[in-house]
């Protein structure tokens, strides 16, 4: 009993302190963010701080991690849709493509061939720990792309691009996770049979048509109670978090990957739903986005494996600064000319190095330990986490107001082009960037 006072205490004070400072906290030239300052919290009391908590002594630790992180995904991830214009997806079919195909595929090899090479780890754990840091983590880019800095100095449509693709990507690293894991506990041959069998065409296609249909019918219903005057305040604004948790254990249950089943039963609710109420409903989402975000991180402060990433000497520094260097930039640098919203280089530069790394890898992260019992996923991906957390939130506002500065992008008036223009319209002036 105790321990649930002291977490009370200390997330009420932690969320408390963090929404009344915001303002201050991003004023000027920020070189801390929120989950930067959550982390530390996190760090500060649990074993190997004041020990005023210890996930250890609740259970097991890497299990109470992936759920949590699982459930902070997708509040994140349906954020992350309902603030999308409603077709963003067919109108940057090509950009989406490309960066959710190519783009992550890239991003996964180059991840996987700087852990091969750093730590000499065997070929399938290195591809393994790739994957875990492949996805662009929702809540990180949500800092960097949303708030009053980032509206006035980056594009809209750069601010849509990496939040379309923190969303989609989370569920979308899935299969590369699981082929990993399927390679390192099957023999080959069962390992790839299973994965094309089952895991694409159900994990990956079962959770798109699930969550289209969820997010679809709730739509629809939500419409349809509005018009008639049945849904009254307080509905409308429990209607999104209840369906997203609802579709999350609905498919998980089905044996599908529910976190991409989340971000298309959002995207789907975002179409169908009545854009009055949804504008409201957003409002909401993003308070419950902020209340699950801040405990997640404080979590993971608490469980970082301290000892084992000093066993890593050098190479563990190495591997963090090889794969937040080489994992993005170069693929984008490559597949610019597909991706319309990053149309100059330094909108290139900008979104290649703002591709945040966390609560997802923390997820697949324990994830695999849960698979595969081995701990280098475990281990190298918290770690990488860490560094990224780190990295990007002290570059986030000056590199943005840099952007800014030599561009003078952010006022041009052709940024969003006709097509977000309309889809914003569309959206019944819903904003998109935050």
């Amino acid at each position: 009993m105790s321990d649930i006072n002291v977490a009370l205490a200390l997330l009420g004070g932690l969320i408390l302190a963090l929404s009344l400072g915001a303002g201050l906290l991003h004023r000027g030239v920020r070189v801390v963010s929120e989950p930067m300052i959550a982390l530390a919290v996190g760090v500060l009391v649990g074993p190997l701080g004041m020990g005023l908590l210890d996930p250890a002594a609740w259970g097991d630790e890497i299990l109470f991690v992936e759920q949590a992180a699982r459930l902070t995904i997708a509040i994140a991830v349906t954020s992350i849709a309902l603030r999308l214009p409603k077709d963003y997806f067919r109108r940057r079919v090509r950009a989406m493509a490309t960066i959710l195909g190519p783009g992550m595929i890239g991003m996964w090899l180059a991840s996987a061939a700087v852990v091969y090479v750093v730590l000499d780890l065997p070929v399938w754990v290195a591809l393994l720990i790739g994957a875990i840091v492949t996805p662009t983590d929702p809540v990180l880019a949500n800092s960097i792309v949303t708030g009053p800095i980032a509206e006035r100095h980056i594009p809209g449509r750069i601010r849509r691009f990496l939040s379309a693709e923190s969303g989609a990507n989370d569920g979308g690293a899935y299969p590369f996770v699981l082929l990993a894991i399927l390679v390192l506990t099957r023999p080959t041959g069962v390992a790839l049979t299973e994965w094309f069998t089952y895991t694409l065409p159900w994990e990956v296609g079962g959770a798109l048509l699930l969550g289209l249909a969820i997010g679809a019918l709730v739509g629809w219903l939500e419409r349809w109670t509005s018009e008639r005057e049945l849904l009254d305040h307080t509905s409308v604004l429990t209607v999104t978090i209840t369906m997203t948790f609802a579709a999350l254990g609905l498919v998980k249950l089905l044996g599908s990957d529910g976190i991409l089943a989340v971000f298309v039963a959002g995207l789907a609710y975002n179409r169908f739903a009545d854009p009055r109420d949804e504008a409201e409903a957003q409002g909401f989402q993003e308070v419950i986005n902020r209340l699950f975000t801040y405990p997640a991180f404080v979590l993971i402060g608490m469980v970082l494996p301290w000892s084992e990433w000093v066993a890593l000497g050098w190479r563990g520094v190495a591997v963090v600064l090889g794969v937040l260097l080489l994992r993005r930039l170069p693929m984008l640098l490559v597949l610019r000319r597909f991706i319309d919203p990053i149309d100059r280089p330094a909108a290139t530069v900008f979104a290649g190095w703002f591709g945040p790394i966390g609560i997802a890898a923390v997820f697949y992260a324990a994830l695999s330990v849960r698979h595969t019992g081995t701990r280098a996923g475990w281990v190298v991906g918290t770690l990488i986490v860490v560094g990224s957390i780190l990295a990007h939130g002290v570059t986030a506002v000056p590199a943005t107001l840099a952007y800014d500065r030599f561009t003078n992008d952010a006022n041009d008036p052709g940024d969003n082009g006709d097509e977000d223009a309309s889809a914003d319209a569309d959206n019944g002036g819903n904003p998109t960037g935050g």
